[in-house]
């Protein structure tokens, strides 16, 4: 299972970035998928994923109103697109699958056993 992330890099506050994870069609049509941050001396955290049942979404309520999670199966790519970027969203953030993705399971309440490397995201003026 290969999960590779793109689109990180340096931001000013308030600005965007819109995050790419190249996954496999399989993990996306039957995995919970979603993206995870790390930032400087904090735990791992779930910022937002999609359910494999029923594509519902979760999101953490630090980005809800400005995180758009979404995925194209065509492609197959997960992505992030993240508006209004605060410095307190600084991190790296990595994307991950759960293979066993119960049915009818809240996505944030998953086993995520395969992860990307991450990618850096670094809010700054």
């Amino acid at each position: 299972v290969q999960l590779v992330e793109s689109g990180g890099g340096l931001v000013q506050p308030g600005g965007s970035l819109r995050l790419s994870c190249v996954a496999s069609k399989a993990i996306l049509d039957y995995y919970h998928i979603g993206w995870f941050r790390q930032a400087p001396g904090k735990d791992r955290e779930v910022v937002s994923c999609i359910a494999s049942s029923d594509s519902s979404t979760y999101y953490a309520d630090a980005v809800k109103g400005r995180f758009t999670i979404s995925r194209d199966n065509a492609k197959p790519t997960l992505y992030l697109q993240m508006n209004n970027l605060q410095t307190e969203d600084t991190g790296v953030y990595y994307c991950a699958a759960d293979p066993v993705a119960m049915y009818g399971q809240n996505c944030r309440e998953g086993t995520y056993e395969y992860w990307g490397q991450g990618t850096e995201i670094t809010v700054s003026s």
